[in-house]
């Protein structure tokens, strides 16, 4: 397999933290290549990695697409011209998200047929198989045809990455009804319903998304940013408060300490960074948005980038997509 290229200063803790986990990952088995300064050996142990050089860097605060087309030397703009050239067989960032899909896209160009690249994401479902969500960020607008593809590749995604057979596809709304939602969601629901192959449930509520009601949750961009976003605030303020009320007794603490085994595994799986970030489905090669504070479990992120070469979901997903002949 070609190597997984990784922009060494996308994220909080670039790019130490980054780079560890590259290591971690080559160390592994897994081909790996850096993009960063070319004095990045300098200024961390990349040890035997090879290294692209880039010379700039497209910040969290930069605008996406006026840093890709102003930052022709940056990090991300490189990653995605190896992927692109042959050089890569995947890309993966934990940088600014908005620019990391603007390079793809750019320089990695669309899938034939494809409208629009959607985000997708991996929820953790306590107990049971974790759910897709779709578009995550990418498209704040969308039509119904979008939903409908988001729909077709999520379900694609969710067999490749989750090894399910048929995966269950549900349209996020305000209630289970087909008549429910906005004008968007009832056109959309109409569209999902008529697209032969798809293993659509019909509409789900946000309760459902972390629940095993369905495999893939499809909507708007904005929205699933929306809900990402509070999920990952609600975890993580609820683990937040078990941890200080434990900590408050030490009597508690001595039963927590017994429980740990058992807590441990739990709380890990509720962890965004467990399931390797997500990845930009629609564009042509592998794209993988590894959490902006990843640690050096990024090593997950680049594991699942080379599991979706090796499973060629692209080429799957190109299929299910390929426009009718004219």
């Amino acid at each position: 397999m070609l190597p997984v290229v990784v922009d060494a200063m996308g994220g909080d803790d670039a790019p130490g933290a980054v780079v560890e986990g590259a290591r971690h990952a080559a160390d592994a088995g897994v081909p790996v290549i850096l993009v960063g300064p070319a004095d990045l050996g300098d200024r961390v142990d990349i040890g035997d990695l090879e290294l692209i050089e880039a010379s700039e860097v497209i910040e969290m605060h930069d605008d996406p697409a006026a840093g890709v087309r102003r930052k022709k030397d940056s990090t991300l703009v490189r990653a995605a011209e190896a992927v692109r050239d042959g050089r890569a067989s995947a890309m993966v960032s934990a940088g600014n998200t908005g620019a990391t899909m603007a390079s793809a896209l750019l320089r990695m160009g669309r899938l034939p047929g494809v409208a629009r690249p959607a985000i997708a994401t991996i929820i953790p479902v306590p107990g049971a198989t974790p759910t897709v969500l779709l578009d995550a960020g990418a498209n704040a607008e969308v039509s119904a045809e979008w939903l409908g593809q988001f729909a077709v590749m999520g379900s694609v995604f969710a067999h490749h990455r989750l090894g399910i057979d048929r995966p269950r596809v549900g349209l996020l709304s305000i209630g289970e009804e087909p008549g429910k939602g906005d004008p968007l969601r009832k056109e959309a629901h109409a569209v999902l319903d008529g697209l032969s192959g798809l293993n659509f449930v019909g509409n789900v509520e946000g309760r459902d998304v972390m629940s095993d009601t369905c495999d893939v949750v499809v909507t708007d961009g904005f929205t699933g940013n929306v809900v990402l976003k509070t999920l990952e605030g609600a975890m993580r303020t609820v683990l937040g408060a078990l941890r200080e009320a434990i900590s408050a007794d030490p009597a508690l603490v001595e039963h927590a300490l017994g429980l740990e085994p058992v807590l441990t595994p739990f709380v890990q799986s509720l962890e965004a960074e467990t399931y390797g970030g997500a990845m930009l489905l629609g564009t042509d090669g592998v794209c993988i948005i590894s959490h902006g504070s990843s640690s050096p479990t990024a090593t997950n992120a680049i594991s699942v980038a080379a599991e979706m070469v090796r499973s060629d979901v692209v080429a799957s997903i190109a299929t299910a997509i390929r426009p009718e002949p004219s």
